[in-house]
């Protein structure tokens, strides 16, 4: 009995290990060591349709649409189109006011709430470009971001480019400084992960560029567009991609209880993903074990550390190395919940805050799942504050 339970007991530690620090320290690694291919300019520059689904974002939507004018992409081939999902403060007249400018801009009125997928799918209908570049109101571009997204597609193989997603706004008395690593951390193993194996798995949200051909009509109720899209490419034979030089800035969030509560929402928008695309697991091939090593198997995460816990409750007095483990258990849960009360106290202990986020988002992650199973009818949603005071 007691050699069954300590086989169960490494069955369940071994994925989170391996998902978490084994996986990315060897996938970095070897990319560090493939000398980077010489991307080749495209003489033709493809008609880009940027696009930009809005609710209520009069606090960044000037800033975004500014950043897009000032870049040195030629300016008669880029179309900005953007939905507005019944706002109810000023961004509808801010957009008005750019609809007259160097570049087209097209700007659509939703007077229902319809949420982003329902807003991107209708713009895709009015798109001219051949390249789509689907980016979130409050990600701010710099002048080279178009270059560098779009310099892949002169490789005909290539059908999606992720941007390279730089932070701003980290402040010690919330989550923003642990995000920001855990960020960093992503944006290296996709970027690695799109030069070994043109397999990247995911892009970030906020930014990236793909053909418009490539483009699948994504299921209105689905939460998380940019991962579905990003398979959908996969699945047809063509490679996704992290440019590091496709820079773009973002504001982290960092407020712990709005922070958790958008992963709650794209936990539950993972689990769909995975529903969705659970035939690429039996298909035995590269994509396969690139899903199931960075996705599938974080995701899992939650389940495998509750199972850890509960199996060393059994047997954390058969060996020194099980009692040290369950110490160490209970060690992460308990600063968590020590951090979470210094928070309140107006105390901020940075190394503390880095276990408060992988226990929140492990969280988030076990209560997206039963979101997910209750179903969800619409991918409306309402913008994470992040411009804190």
């Amino acid at each position: 009995m007691s050699l069954t339970l300590n086989i169960l007991l490494w069955s369940f530690i071994t994925p989170v290990i391996y998902t978490y620090v084994i996986y990315p320290f060897v996938t970095i690694t070897l990319a560090k060591r493939i000398k980077e291919k010489e991307t080749t300019k495209s003489i033709v520059t493809p008609t880009v349709s940027i696009l930009i689904a809005a609710h209520n974002e009069e606090l960044v939507i000037e800033s975004k649409i500014k950043s897009i004018l000032l870049s040195n992409y030629p300016k008669e081939h880029i179309e900005i189109l953007i939905g507005t999902d019944k706002c109810t403060d000023k961004t509808d007249e801010i957009i008005q006011k750019y609809t007259k400018s160097d570049i087209t801009l097209k700007h659509v009125r939703f007077s229902e709430r319809s949420g982003k997928i329902t807003i991107i799918n209708s713009l895709i209908e009015d798109a001219i470009g051949e390249i789509l570049i689907l980016t979130d109101s409050n990600v701010i571009f710099t002048e080279n971001t178009i270059n560098a997204l779009l310099k892949h597609f002169s490789d005909p193989r290539v059908g999606l480019v992720d941007s390279n997603m730089k932070n701003f706004g980290m402040k010690t008395t919330g989550i923003s400084i642990p995000e920001k690593t855990y960020i960093s951390v992503e944006g290296k193993l996709k970027y690695s992960e799109g030069k070994l194996w043109g397999s990247m798995m995911g892009p970030f949200g906020g930014c990236f560029a793909m053909r418009k051909n490539l483009y699948t009509k994504i299921p209105n109720n689905f939460l998380v567009d940019d991962f579905f899209l990003n398979m959908k490419v996969l699945e047809n034979g063509y490679s996704c991609l992290n440019e590091p030089d496709a820079i773009v800035y973002e504001d982290v969030s960092n407020n712990l209880k709005a922070e958790f509560f958008r992963k709650t929402r794209i936990s539950a928008g993972n689990f769909q993903n995975l529903s969705y695309f659970s035939n690429v697991l039996f298909k035995f091939n590269r994509l396969t074990f690139i899903f199931l090593s960075h996705k599938i198997l974080r995701w899992l995460s939650p389940f495998f550390i509750l199972l850890t816990g509960l199996t060393l409750f059994f047997t954390y007095e058969e060996s020194t190395l099980n009692l040290s483990l369950a110490i160490g258990y209970s060690i992460l849960f308990g600063i968590a919940g020590l951090d979470l009360l210094l928070i309140n106290l107006g105390l901020h202990i940075k190394p503390f805050r880095y276990l408060t986020h992988f226990v929140s988002m492990n969280a988030a992650l076990f209560i997206g799942f039963f979101k997910y199973l209750k179903g969800n009818k619409t991918s409306v949603w309402n913008r994470t504050e992040r411009l804190q005071s």
